[in-house]
């Protein structure tokens, strides 16, 4: 257990230090935890899983935001008033 904490922690600290500064860390904690325990289950590979588990969580979280962007300029883009039924 203490192997997995050490790892998930050097995973974090590694991702944290080479990330861009503007980028967020959205799904990567999250993906790190979850990977770290399972690659700790398949075999003691807790800080791959856990490096694996936070980019791939990064990856879906992105792709999550930019899904709602897209759902929100299409929402505003139909509610903008421009009716030219009334003509």
């Amino acid at each position: 257990m203490k192997k997995l904490m050490v790892g998930a922690a050097m995973a974090l600290a590694f991702g944290v230090a080479y990330a861009p500064v503007h980028a967020g860390a959205a799904g990567c904690l999250k993906g790190a935890a979850v990977g770290g325990i399972a690659g700790h289950m398949a075999g003691h590979h807790g800080v791959l899983g856990a490096a694996a588990g936070c980019a791939i969580g990064h990856h879906e979280a992105a792709k999550r935001a930019r899904e709602d962007r897209m759902q929100a300029q299409q929402a505003s883009h139909h509610d903008d008033g421009s009716d030219n039924d009334n003509r």
